[in-house]
């Protein structure tokens, strides 16, 4: 049962992944939020959503069914306008979601936001003005270009790829589950290497589990992500 002290906190996400990068972020600076997690919105209670301080919807990787997704939260967000929705979104999403989904209690958050991104996201939850990403807003250039500076403070979607890699996955099983391209989900190892300025493989998985590594990535928990990736193999044969 949850604390009548605590803040209630909801994450919605396919990728076990995306959950418990979230749950470990909010567990190491936001000690007061109690989070229940869900793979659909249809798992959840209305009364659920209206009693949450925070809800945490991840978007991406939904490009299909794009904007069917952003109307069925487009319908809730009228009746759960206590929360503080924070909708992580792709760049190729941004245009819907913007359309549909930005509201005064909501945010729209890049897909690539540093943990920093996140944490300030969180702080400003009590702020009743709709918010965007500077990175959805920028172009891709210059977001490589400012992202490529930021010293050894990894995105969000690089500590994903990073965590299965640290749990065994190769390139072709986190393209599959993230649903993005091989090349993507390379260059975003790349680019957490340059960040983390390691030189080769052996340097990345010696920093992935390192005390810092297993510390950075969440290691240290197990979230179903091997068993997504089953499922999945299974859905495929």
């Amino acid at each position: 049962m949850l604390s009548l002290n605590s803040k209630h906190g909801v994450i919605i996400s396919r990728m076990p992944v995306f959950s418990a990068g979230i749950e470990g972020i909010v567990a190491r600076h936001f000690t007061e939020y109690e989070l229940a997690c869900y793979s659909s919105i249809e798992e959840i209670a209305l009364q659920k959503l209206q009693c949450a301080s925070m809800v945490i919807v991840d978007l991406t990787g939904e490009q299909r069914y794009a904007r069917r997704n952003c109307q069925q939260y487009y319908s809730l967000l009228s009746q759960c306008d206590n929360a503080h929705w924070i909708f992580f979104v792709s760049g190729s999403l941004y245009p819907v979601a913007k359309q549909l989904l930005l509201r005064s209690h909501t945010t729209l958050l890049s897909d690539e936001a540093s943990i920093a991104d996140i944490v300030t996201t969180i702080h400003a939850s009590y702020e009743k003005n709709g918010k965007i990403s500077q990175t959805l807003l920028m172009p891709a250039e210059e977001f490589m270009e400012e992202n490529s500076s930021m010293g050894d403070a990894l995105t969000f979607s690089e500590r994903k790829v990073l965590r299965l890699l640290g749990k065994g996955w190769g390139i072709n099983q986190i393209a599959t589950l993230l649903k993005k391209s091989n090349k993507t989900i390379s260059a975003q190892k790349n680019s957490a290497m340059r960040r983390l300025l390691l030189r080769s493989n052996a340097d990345l998985y010696t920093w992935i589990n390192s005390t810092r590594g297993m510390k950075e990535l969440n290691l240290g928990t197990a979230y179903g992500e091997r068993k997504e990736w089953e499922r999945i193999a299974r859905k495929e044969t």
